[in-house]
């Protein structure tokens, strides 16, 4: 399981990002996402941590810690949905020229 890590700074890096979860015990790895288009962060990562018990106590002290000049969302992540091939478009239609032919 890891730990989501939401509201960041545009600037964190993943070095920044470890040191503050090593203080709670063994950093795994750390994913900061970016956009595909610009390149830039999203705002958010995940941390997966050595135990269990390493990331509750990382979850309670952290969420709503102010890091950064922002106010940490801290939780377990859940899972990733399946969004389907197309982005999700679970309804079938909609778009542009969809009754074309």
């Amino acid at each position: 399981m890891s730990i989501y890590v939401g509201n960041l700074s545009y600037e964190v890096t993943q070095e920044a990002l470890t040191s503050v979860f090593a203080e709670y015990g063994s950093v795994k790895r750390v994913q900061l996402p970016t956009d595909r288009e610009t390149g830039r962060l999203r705002g958010f990562g995940f941390v997966e941590m050595g135990s269990e018990a390493e990331e509750t106590a990382a979850i309670d002290a952290l969420d709503g810690a102010e890091w950064m000049g922002r106010d940490l969302k801290v939780n377990k992540a859940k899972p990733k949905e399946d969004r389907g091939s197309f982005g999700g478009n679970r309804g079938g239609g909609g778009g542009y020229n969809r009754n074309r032919y």
